[in-house]
């Protein structure tokens, strides 16, 4: 057994960098593709996920892999030029912007709002004014009031105080836009004009900001992820260059919603809060996802996810799959369902126990699901790395790419230890 993972080992593909990246060229149409057949995708599980896209209301699916097209459709009369908004999932596009103002010198994120903003830009008193920073903004605990009838309201009759901030996770609309004015105000310029110049125009973009929400085509949003995926570059010309900042932006920035970053979702946390219900959930965002995706999440299903360890980009725009909810919903589970069941790869489990005793049972080959009986069940990359965990019965494995990984099975105080090697 030991031999066996230290070939395996060798094997292990690393991270894609920057440079190993195809990004299209700034102006055109022109999009280098992949062809789902080089990925060992099924073509009827692609057609499978454009129905589910149709019967959920999408207007524009688009997938990258290591920045090329390899899926991108559009519904009824939406095409690849049409505009849509981004709702929330651009408050991804504002981190971004903050980032970009800090290393600048524009903006600290742990001084005072009030820095940048002026005094009495809410209605709280001078000294809890003083104890809110910019960070607290972007990880959604100012503790401020959100619980108002406008939750875009900037007025500063609006953001009344409620608790101490950093004490109270609370998805607030009024308190992120206010970044916006942050970064405005500190550069001088318009944030259209901040975002124009220091993001669009550098990735090709383009896109309009309207009462804080940014509209594009959709490919704009794919060039976005597309940029993050790079680590904060695009083909060479690196965008955000404060590495600390970016790991930051796109892990979790606080204790009391593990699922949150600098106004990214991510997801393999383990448990996670919901905008506008004060209750701690246990489990991960998105169950049928990998577990190092992080994402921009928007009103009506409007989606960017990132996946850095396959070199994804998931893009979805379009009305509201089921209930209109401000960014997590039932449709990311369903859609990543349809995705990892793409690859028409097959399975197998190798036990180190015997069969008879073993918790872990063959995978159906057809779904990609393996079957379990333990409390809980961990898969790992032979570097150690969670790529699945669950505690369900049945576990989805179809987005894990083809190769060795470690499973471990526990039930009771007992665990067991098992090779998954996908084909």
């Amino acid at each position: 057994m030991r031999v066996v993972f230290a070939v395996l080992f060798l094997v292990v593909a690393s991270p894609l960098t920057a440079q190993e990246l195809y990004f299209p060229p700034l102006t055109g149409n022109e999009w280098a593709t992949t062809s789902p057949a080089e990925l060992e995708w099924c073509a009827e599980r692609i057609d499978s996920l454009y129905a589910f896209n149709e019967r959920s209301n999408t207007k524009a699916l688009i997938i990258l892999k290591n920045g090329r097209i390899v899926l991108e459709k559009y519904f009824g009369m939406f095409t690849q030029d049409s505009l849509w908004y981004w709702a929330s999932a651009g408050k991804t596009v504002t981190s971004v912007l903050v980032g970009h103002a800090q290393e600048n010198g524009l903006v600290d994120i742990t001084r005072s709002s009030k820095t940048y903003l002026g005094s009495g830009w809410s209605s709280c008193t001078s000294e809890q004014e003083d104890a809110i920073t910019v960070r607290h903004h972007l990880t959604m605990t100012t503790g401020l009031e959100g619980r108002v009838a406008d939750d875009n309201c900037k007025d500063a009759s609006c953001l009344t105080y409620r608790t101490a901030p950093g004490t109270l996770w609370d998805y607030y609309n009024a308190g992120y836009l206010l970044l916006q004015d942050v970064v405005a105000k500190a550069s001088g310029l318009s944030y259209q004009q901040y975002y124009t110049r220091n993001l669009a125009s550098k990735t090709g973009m383009g896109g309009l900001w309207l009462d804080g929400v940014l509209y594009s085509k959709p490919r704009a949003m794919a060039r976005f992820g597309l940029m993050l995926l790079a680590g904060g570059v695009w083909n060479g010309d690196t965008i955000l260059r404060d590495r600390e900042y970016f790991t930051a932006m796109t892990t979790t920035s606080q204790d009391l919603n593990p699922s949150y970053g600098y106004l990214f979702w991510l997801n393999g946390k383990g448990s996670y809060i919901q905008p506008g219900i004060p209750f701690v959930y246990s489990g991960d965002i998105i169950p049928s996802a990998p577990d190092d995706l992080y994402s921009g999440l928007g009103k009506n299903d409007q989606k960017v996810y990132v996946v850095p360890s396959q070199g994804l980009v998931v893009v979805r725009m379009g009305n509201k799959a089921t209930d209109a909810l401000p960014a997590l919903s039932g449709f990311d589970d369903e859609l990543w369902k349809h995705i990892s069941q793409l690859p028409c790869s097959a399975t197998s489990v190798h036990n180190d126990i015997p069969a008879t005793d073993s918790p872990i049972a063959w995978p159906s080959p057809a779904d990609d699901v393996l079957n379990h009986r333990g409390d809980e069940i961990t898969i790992r990359s032979l570097d150690g790395r969670i790529v699945a965990r669950g505690s369900m019965p049945t576990l989805n494995i179809g987005h894990l790419a083809s190769g060795s990984y470690i499973v471990e099975s526990r039930i009771g105080v007992r665990c067991h230890r098992s090779v998954l090697m996908k084909q």
